[in-house]
């Protein structure tokens, strides 16, 4: 389905009062080690004219794919042949906890920064108290 056409189709049902008809989200693919030295193989075995695109095309795969990959097992990192780990779900509670406390860690660095302010002014207007206090004696003096 082309993009003028889901564009199209969702004109219509809004139109007709109807929910849109929405696309499943994307997942990512993912290729396990096994899989990515198998098709490097394959890949590097094929001489025949063509014979590696067919190959890409087949598994719907890019030359960015057997570029990294190729890489990754050049520098000797099975392990980087294998799909990154993603860090195990959160729960809710521990989603909002790991919020509020990014806030309070961010409200204290700006707490901190104002109190430097507060006590940069109270030295500058000190200073300043101090300078108009030695013009003023300087002024009554006479000369």
């Amino acid at each position: 389905m082309t993009l003028t056409t889901l564009t199209m189709e969702r004109a219509h049902d809004a139109a007709m009062d109807r929910d849109p008809i929405l696309p499943e989200r994307p997942t990512r693919r993912t290729f396990s080690a096994e899989y990515k030295q198998r098709i490097l193989a394959e890949y590097e075995a094929a001489t025949e004219e063509g014979s590696k695109g067919a190959i890409l095309r087949r598994e719907g795969l890019y030359t960015s794919h057997t570029t990294e990959w190729r890489r990754a097992r050049d520098a000797g990192a099975l392990a980087g042949l294998a799909p990154r780990p993603r860090p195990p779900a959160q729960s809710p509670e521990q989603r909002e906890l790991a919020r509020q406390r990014h806030r309070a860690e961010k409200a204290e660095a700006e707490l901190a920064k104002a109190r430097l302010v507060i006590d940069i002014q109270g030295k500058a207007s000190e200073l300043l108290g101090r300078l108009l206090a030695e013009s003023d004696e300087d002024e009554r003096q006479p000369r």
